[in-house]
């Protein structure tokens, strides 16, 4: 197969991801809205969790296929891409007006398991399954008490700012949409990973430095949309909240799931990725603190210092 067909599948298969996320969402939510689900409840779990799904997908694929520098370096670089690149791009278009509850309760969930990462990464050079174990009940934890905690606040089960909500559609239509998105997901992880692959063998590149680049963009396009469009409506918290709820899940969904079906070995992954993540997080709660919001000049940090990032990956 030529090159540049490798291109065209790493193109193809980001654009998969995309509009696998949104359709799953979409058709989930109706199913849920269907059963008479609490749109609490739907907001802040399937909708959050949907659009780490390409995520979710990609990992779980380059574990399974051995490549587990891939399979990190997707979620670290996700996670370093979802604040430094998207809230800091969203803070740039329009200052973002921050929940206090957000840093008091999220910021640290998000602090303790990306810690947690560092240290199990550092004493198995990547993830045991008894590591994944504690990652996913970690998870099962914070989504529980989330959802407690959010009945208490809004026990109207009021709708929370999330995606704009789809129309109300036929349950069967809604379920070929449920099902056609998961099929896409899985389509467009497998011809991300295998492009990327690829491209990092052609160029001679580390497989962890297109995780950590290439493919945690192209698996972030979710995300990147539902902030944007949340910036450019002057929605509270999305933004914000989408990052966090986003980050928290790849550390804790992703990466508890991945080495549960296959222990990951990712020698390519440096400390200096883990720290750059940590540092990211830790410096979000003195911007998040600084009158409640993120301004346009700490949005525009947050993008140099992915530039920077970005530049110290390809040159090293």
């Amino acid at each position: 197969m030529e090159h540049s067909a490798y291109f065209a599948i790493g193109i193809i298969g980001i654009a998969l991801l995309y509009y696998g996320a949104e359709w799953l969402v979409n058709g989930g939510t109706a199913i849920a809205r269907k059963m008479q689900i609490p749109p609490l409840v739907i907001g802040l779990t399937l909708v959050a969790f949907g659009t780490s799904a390409p995520e979710l997908v990609v990992s779980v694929d380059a574990a399974l296929t051995g490549h587990g520098d891939v399979c990190i370096g997707n979620v670290v670089g996700s996670n370093i891409c979802n604040i430094a690149l998207i809230l800091g791009l969203c803070a740039v278009i329009s200052p973002i007006p921050v929940n206090a509850e957000l840093f008091k309760k999220d910021v640290p969930v998000l602090f303790f398991s990306s810690a947690a990462l560092l240290v199990f990464h550092a004493l198995s050079g990547g993830l045991t399954r008894w590591q994944g174990i504690i990652f996913f009940a970690g998870l099962t934890v914070y989504t529980l008490t989330s959802l407690r905690s959010a009945r208490k606040e809004n026990p109207g089960n009021e709708t929370p700012a999330t995606a704009e909500a789809p129309r109300e559609i036929n349950v069967l239509f809604a379920l070929l949409l449920f099902a056609g998105g998961l099929l896409t997901l899985v389509a467009g992880g497998k011809m991300l990973v295998k492009a990327a692959v690829h491209i990092a063998q052609l160029c001679q590149v580390p497989e962890a430095v297109i995780g950590l680049t290439i493919v945690a963009v192209g698996t972030s396009l979710p995300e990147l949309a539902t902030s944007v469009v949340a910036a450019q409506k002057g929605e509270k918290d999305i933004a914000v909240g989408n990052v966090i709820g986003s980050n928290i899940f790849n550390v804790l969904g992703i990466l508890g799931i991945a080495p549960l079906l296959k222990p990951i070995h990712a020698p390519g992954i440096a400390m200096t990725d883990m720290a750059v993540m940590i540092f990211l997080t830790l410096i979000l709660i003195p911007i998040m603190k600084t009158g409640h919001k993120v301004s346009r000049k700490e949005g525009m940090f947050l993008l140099g210092i992915y530039l920077l990032y970005v530049i110290w990956l390809i040159r090293g």
